[in-house]
């Protein structure tokens, strides 16, 4: 295989600026915004050459739905995941599951709620 298996993510929405000002917050980015043909979608920063996938908030109603307990897990990477827990709740979010060690090869993980109802986790060494 030439590439990691993960190339793109889209993260349901029902209320696009609540969302994009929730992950803004949270993460400290700036998300871009736009509308293609009815289906908006809010761009994650993205850096060529950089590990990782890039990816979406979409807002498409007739085929994504925001859930809290179905569907693919997402995980953020991040240099220590309590920082952005720090930032959930005053953001809108929910903490479903604090700052766990996964293993100590592995590092350590957060689950949360974000502001539409989506199950998303974060990942990080420390």
């Amino acid at each position: 295989m030439e590439q990691n298996m993960v190339g793109w993510f889209e993260i349901p929405v029902s209320d696009m600026e609540r969302a994009k000002t929730f992950y803004e917050k949270v993460f400290q980015i700036k998300i871009q915004v736009q509308d293609l043909g009815g289906t908006q979608m809010g761009w994650f920063p993205w850096a060529e050459g950089k590990n990782g996938a890039a990816g979406s908030l979409i807002l498409q109603p007739d085929w994504y739905k925001p859930s809290a307990t179905d569907g693919v897990l997402v995980y953020f990477a991040s240099t220590d995941v309590q920082i952005e827990l720090d930032l959930i709740e005053a953001a809108g979010g929910k903490i479903l599951k604090p700052k766990t060690q996964i293993s100590p090869d592995v590092g350590y993980m957060g689950l949360f709620l974000d502001t539409e109802g989506n199950r998303i986790a974060l990942h990080s060494r420390k």
